[in-house]
């Protein structure tokens, strides 16, 4: 990766950690999940608020970690927006495997503004950071309802 591509991302990074895009409670969220990683202490809660044909018509995520949790959920929340559940889903498994699969260049095409956060790849502890969210809207979407869910990293 170029330095100015890494410079680039670092800059997307920063920007959603110091002005995370949906951030706050969700009125009228009818889907919940909390993720909390106990290495380092983040901690995220989804809201999320489906429409009758299952897209996510609103959704947000509260909390408190790095930067690299507090971006990666800024980021997470602006990707799904829309999609349909199993797309959101779908995108989850994705991102997951570019973060964690070791074979090989890992496939970024159309994550759009979620490449900035594949080099956390070279930090295998970090990784933690940047799918504590997405694990959260995982368990937010395959809750009944009202229930909420708390996953972990461990």
């Amino acid at each position: 990766m170029s330095s100015d591509l890494r410079s680039l991302y670092q800059e997307v990074i920063l920007d959603h950690y110091k002005r995370p895009r949906n951030f706050g409670s969700l009125e009228g969220a009818d889907h919940h999940a909390n993720g909390y990683n106990p290495l380092c202490g983040d901690r995220i809660s989804v809201h999320l608020k489906l429409g009758e044909g299952g897209e996510i018509e609103g959704i947000s995520f509260e909390g408190s970690g790095c930067a690299i949790s507090t971006a990666s959920a800024s980021l997470m929340t602006e990707a799904v927006a829309g999609k349909r559940a199993e797309e959101a889903l779908a995108l989850h498994g994705r991102f997951h495997k570019v973060l964690t699969d070791r074979e090989g260049e890992p496939d970024v095409s159309g994550l759009g503004k979620l490449e900035a956060l594949t080099g956390v790849r070279e930090y295998p502890v970090r990784i933690k950071c940047a799918t504590l969210a997405w694990h959260a809207l995982k368990a937010a979407l395959e809750s009944e309802g009202e229930s909420a869910k708390r996953v972990s990293t461990e």
